[in-house]
């Protein structure tokens, strides 16, 4: 049994490996491009066969597909879709500019399987040719900007926005199970007014509702195509109608309110609407990275730290230090949100090598937006349910901080005036004696004055919560 076969293209016979679907000019690429070894995401490969499946129904119903070729095309992108294929796609991320390796690729293992379904062999190129029929009405400017919306989308809706509602309820869930625990709040790092522990955990959680919003915000942008546009936006060889007819199509594959950008020109020359995206995640990785921080901060210790907070136990520990325990969820987090802000700035610069009507730094962008997506989404939900679910309080340590706290003596600044509160301050400080007993003693005001003034729970909500 031969392992492998002969296919043709423009420049003359490549040998192929028999067992793959990849047709002559994927493999001359992988000769071409023997660069690293990141390959593009199944969700990327998925989005192919979406935008493959639409063409073929769209051409199909504008007249420059018959329907027997049109069914064996949509039957072999379905199988891209369901992930099927993605062992067929060996090219890595550093190829041209405009990934027309990556949608050769998929034009060519579609022809190989819808010829298959036809009752030809691999390698045929009949009845179903890759670029006359599979490729038909498109164009690698287009039809690559077009899968990285499409994928992009889908990952935001069926990947990131669920995991960050897991994170939003946890952080609020422990908003909701901490309520009426005061603390003393911390600003330039040290001690400051007394609040709730609740306020704390909410503000988190309004924090990543807001990263949702910004998420959000960016899909009607996403959801505009470039596809019709075909080599430099003028749509030539592409039929009258090509893009409604594309959209509509991909709208009923997908449920997404996708519709044609009606200047192909700007969907194919630049990407802002995948940097605003980026941007959306980049705010978000700054959000969590300042969650992460506080909660692995708080929890620190046990015995020499905050220890305000208890950390749940990982299992994990020290390879020296036997029993020692470490906020090993926040740091992956960190070093995630980390990622993904080294991944907008390769974002912007790729967006910025748009040159005349094309882009040419497709690859390495969606490549860069969609990790950014897949690990904020992985290390979200992870944060969730192993740190943020099981965190509880050391009231006692939080009990001895408040009573403790020199500026509580803050609320008598409307009474005293800020001068003898900072007398009371600095007295207490240097001697060591608690603030109370120091405003007694300078003769300021009675206890029973001072207890009225100083509640350090009142203090904390000095207004009705909203």
């Amino acid at each position: 049994m031969n392992d492998s076969r002969i296919e043709h293209d423009a420049f003359g016979p490549v040998e192929v490996p028999a067992a793959r679907y990849w047709g002559a000019q994927t493999q001359r690429a992988l000769g071409v491009f023997a660069i690293g070894t990141e390959r593009f995401p199944s969700c990327l490969i998925q989005a192919f066969g979406l935008q493959k499946m639409a063409a073929a129904k769209a051409n199909q119903r504008c007249g420059a597909l018959d329907a027997r070729l049109a069914d064996a095309i949509v039957q072999a992108a379905a199988l891209l879709r369901d992930g099927a294929h993605d062992a067929d796609f060996p090219l890595t991320v550093w190829q041209t500019g405009s990934g027309t390796q990556t949608n050769m690729n998929a034009n060519e293992v579609i022809a190989n399987r819808a010829n298959e379904l036809l009752g030809e062999p691999r390698g045929s190129k009949a009845p179903v040719h890759p670029n006359d029929h599979v490729n038909a009405s498109q164009s690698s400017n287009d039809s690559f900007p077009t899968v990285m919306h499409i994928a992009t989308v889908r990952d935001l809706e069926q990947r990131l926005l669920p995991a960050l509602a897991v994170l939003q309820a946890s952080l609020a869930g422990r908003a909701q199970a901490f309520a009426g625990v005061v603390k003393i709040a911390r600003t330039h790092l040290m001690d400051a007014v007394p609040m709730m522990v609740d306020q704390a955990f909410d503000a988190y959680a309004r924090q990543l509702a807001r990263g949702m919003e910004r998420v959000r915000a960016t899909l009607p942008r996403l959801l505009v195509l470039p596809q019709g546009g075909t080599a430099a936006g003028t749509g030539l060889n592409a039929p009258p109608g090509f893009d409604a007819a594309f959209c509509e199509e991909l709208q009923s594959l997908t449920g997404l309110a996708f519709v044609p950008n009606p200047s192909k020109f700007e969907g194919m020359a630049v990407h802002d609407a995948l940097v605003e995206a980026s941007g959306a995640l980049n705010t978000l990785a700054s959000s969590l990275v300042k969650i992460a921080n506080d909660l692995r901060l708080l929890g620190s210790g046990p015995r020499c730290g905050l220890g305000e907070l208890h950390i749940p136990d990982d299992g994990l520990t020290s390879s020296i230090m036997p029993g020692k325990r470490n906020p090993t969820i926040a740091e992956a987090l960190v070093q995630a949100c980390l990622q993904v802000m080294g991944n907008h700035s390769t974002i912007t610069m790729a967006n910025a090598s748009g040159l005349f009507e094309l882009n040419v730094a497709k690859p390495v962008l969606i490549h860069n937006l969609l990790q950014s997506i897949r690990v904020l989404s992985d290390a979200a939900r992870v944060f969730a349910t192993r740190l943020v679910d099981g965190l509880g309080l050391n009231e006692e340590r939080l009990a001895a901080n408040v009573g403790s706290s020199l500026l509580v003596v803050t609320a008598l600044n409307p009474v005293l005036g800020y001068d003898q509160v900072a007398r009371i301050v600095r007295e207490s400080l240097a001697t060591g004696r608690p603030p109370r007993e120091v405003a007694l003693a300078l003769g300021l005001l009675s206890g029973e004055d001072y207890d009225r003034h100083v509640d350090a729970k009142a203090l904390a909500r000095p207004h009705p919560a909203p």
